[in-house]
């Protein structure tokens, strides 16, 4: 089985467009190009009930939309039969994991991926972001501590592109990359969470596979299930390079893929 489960819920000039029609565009693509199944996961960001969970400016200047309407038009086209599924790609906040939870309850979410885009107020994939500011030594252990905190936090079902953190600049040294991906690997293991095999890193500044092969393969020997990602944020990007992310999840091992249904994971096989 096939599934893309990151997407945005846009027109085919990225322009935000939460109706059953835009969904409609999205499930064409997909049957074109031989994805089973998609999932929907906007940028919390956008939503009106989200504002009082960020900081950030560039976040609360992009809250306008409403979050009903979304969830209603992916529910209308699960309802009519179309092989989608709600989720949503919501950035982990540090110390306001319980007001995250309650905005997210009352709606039928097949399953939430978490993010990290921020970290102490620096943007990861920004350029200058954390790593220019700190360092990539610092920047690498602070990113993995946000993302072991947020598999802890029992707020989501998968972690997106989970080494975003390489997302462009130097790395550390191999011996301390190594230990990070050991140790979240661990930290992943315990909280019982997917990780995201994702092919937008090949079309970003790193041009690679999210994550790095080692620590695919360290997740693999921990019997961590994954999702697979397109990131597409128009339809025509949907499935984008999937094949070379489904090749990267066998190399490291893994024969199955997740597949959700209200928050339940079951496995499939892959491909």
């Amino acid at each position: 089985m096939i599934v893309d489960y990151h997407m945005h819920l846009r027109d085919p000039d990225e322009r935000i467009d939460h109706t059953v029609a835009a969904v409609e565009r999205y499930v064409e693509a997909a049957a074109d190009r031989g994805v089973d199944e998609i999932g929907f996961t906007e940028h919390v960001y956008y939503f009106e009930q989200t504002r009082h969970l960020w900081d950030e400016e560039s976040m609360l200047e992009r809250c306008v939309y409403d979050l009903d309407r979304y969830v209603g038009a992916v529910v209308e086209a699960k309802e009519r039969g179309l092989p989608v599924k709600l989720g949503l790609e919501v950035d982990y906040v540090a110390g306001r994991e319980r007001e995250t939870a309650e905005v997210f309850a009352p709606y039928p979410w097949d399953y939430l991926l978490g993010s990290v885009h921020f970290v102490d107020g620096f943007g990861v994939d920004q350029m200058p972001g954390l790593v220019e500011k700190l360092g990539p030594h610092e920047a690498w252990r602070r990113y993995f501590v946000w993302l072991r905190n947020a598999a802890r936090s029992g707020l989501f079902d998968s972690l997106s592109h989970p080494d975003l953190v390489k997302h462009h600049g130097p790395r550390p040294d191999p011996e301390t990359t190594a230990w990070l991906h050991e140790e979240t690997a661990d930290a992943i293991e315990a909280a019982g969470v997917c990780v995201e095999v994702s092919a937008a890193g090949l079309h970003k500044p790193v041009s690679e596979l999210y994550p790095d092969r080692p620590l695919l393969e360290a997740c693999h020997a921990r019997g961590i299930p994954i999702t697979l990602a397109s990131d597409a944020h128009v339809p025509q990007d949907l499935g984008r390079d999937l094949d070379r992310a489904v090749a990267h999840a066998r190399d490291a091992g893994y024969e199955t893929v997740s597949v959700f249904d209200r928050r339940q994971r079951r496995q499939e096989p892959l491909g």
